[in-house]
């Protein structure tokens, strides 16, 4: 079931801005249908690593669908896309602008069909601007946002995010963007067009850079592991390892200063509350390394969180699949996926308490519920069907 239980999402949609999107509504009720190309499919179904010819970065984001292969080039195609639209509450797509005008699947057409339809588009630039016609990945609008100026090593080299934060957090704004459409239809009773650009959304996640700049006139840079307005608050060597300390107000300073036996620090003119920290970090820096050095990552780790100190060791991929919250919180669970066998994937984060979220099924094969749904929601019969099929218009 879920809360979107009943909610009809149609996805022209392919690698991860769009598909997670998608993906996150299923997650929570909805029903979606993915329309891919006929042969190929979204394009993320070629990209390894690959388990017994399945891409496990596809099979990651695409849970918890169904597969449509249908060619929209096609007049055939187009009219399938158009039958299914008219009892849609949800298009998505994810296409450079003016690619679904010229199928004949943009929001001006299918609004004619269906009024009440909320039409969410994730593009690079967005819809409009001097440069929305313009190709984009997340590395490039990384890059362009200036994310990577200040992530990194101090005096390194500007950084890309470990993880696709362009596309997923565009993701997020468009289920945001959709739940709230959907919401305000019930007072409206039509519609919604919803423009994401990711460019647009890695701007809205620089926090304090844009305000310290615009305030200060100094252009912001890569610090390292440690925050620019927060002190301490980064990784120390240990005897074993790195850990990462978050001392985030004078109180936890305070009770640091304790743990370690330097009272003395408490009320030194240098260090006695976050903005003198922050000022004076290059003489603080030197006097916590000497006293992290002294242990090892675990010992520390039980003293600061018996303290109440927020801390954490870095932790590789592999240390997730033992980590007790992580375990508490069924964050990795098994799917069965009917050629690739069992998987481990992150589950959703989204807990709700009244309406248990469960993984209702696996990435859908290519054109695995083409058939299916062209008889359950078109009434097709299966001449029909088959005549499609050898024209190559559906798969």
């Amino acid at each position: 079931m879920g809360v979107l239980n009943g909610i009809k999402v149609l996805e022209l949609t392919q690698g991860l801005s769009g598909p997670f999107c998608t993906m996150i509504l299923g997650d929570m009720g909805a029903e979606i249908i993915k329309i891919e190309k006929p042969g190929k499919g979204d394009d993320s179904r070629a990209f390894g690593p690959f388990v017994n010819g399945e891409s496990a970065y596809f099979m990651s984001v695409n849970r918890n669908k169904k597969s449509m292969a249908i060619d929209l080039r096609t007049p055939e195609g187009l009219g399938i896309f158009e039958e299914l639209a008219k009892n849609a509450d949800v298009v998505v797509e994810n296409y450079k602008p003016g690619t679904m005008e010229k199928l004949g699947t943009d929001y001006e057409r299918v609004k004619t069909i269906n009024n009440d339809i909320i039409y969410c588009s994730i593009s690079g630039y967005g819809q409009d601007g001097p440069f929305r016609e313009r190709p984009a990945y997340d590395a490039v609008i990384q890059a362009m946002s200036g994310i990577m100026s200040i992530t990194g090593q101090e005096n390194g080299s500007p950084t890309r995010v470990g993880a696709p934060v362009g596309d997923t957090t565009a993701a997020l704004y468009g289920v945001i963007g959709i739940m709230g459409a959907l919401y305000r239809r019930k007072e409206r009773g039509y519609g919604e067009r919803i423009d994401i650009s990711i460019l647009d959304c890695q701007i809205s996640i620089l926090e304090n850079a844009i305000m310290r700049y615009n305030l200060t006139g100094e252009i912001p840079e890569p610090i390292g592991n440690r925050h620019s307005s927060i002190a301490p608050f980064e990784t120390y060597m240990t005897r074993t390892s790195e850990i990462m300390v978050a001392i985030g107000n004078d109180n936890i300073w305070t009770d640091f200063c304790r743990l370690v036996n330097r009272d003395n620090l408490i009320n030194d003119y240098r260090f006695y509350n976050n903005e003198k920290r922050i000022e004076n970090y290059h003489e603080l820096k030197p006097i916590l390394n000497k006293i992290f050095i002294e242990y090892s990552t675990e010992e520390w780790q039980r003293s600061l969180d018996d303290a109440g100190i927020p801390n954490s060791p870095i932790n590789t991929i592999d240390k997730l699949f033992e980590n007790e919250q992580v375990k508490a919180r069924n964050m990795l669970v098994k799917v069965i996926h009917p050629k690739a066998g069992e998987l481990i994937m992150p589950n959703s984060p989204i807990k709700f308490v009244e309406e248990p979220y469960a993984v209702r099924k696996p990435s859908p094969l290519l054109g695995e519920h083409t058939s299916e749904l062209l008889k359950s929601k078109l009434h097709m019969n299966q001449a029909k069907i088959q005549k499609l099929i050898k024209e190559s218009i559906i798969e």
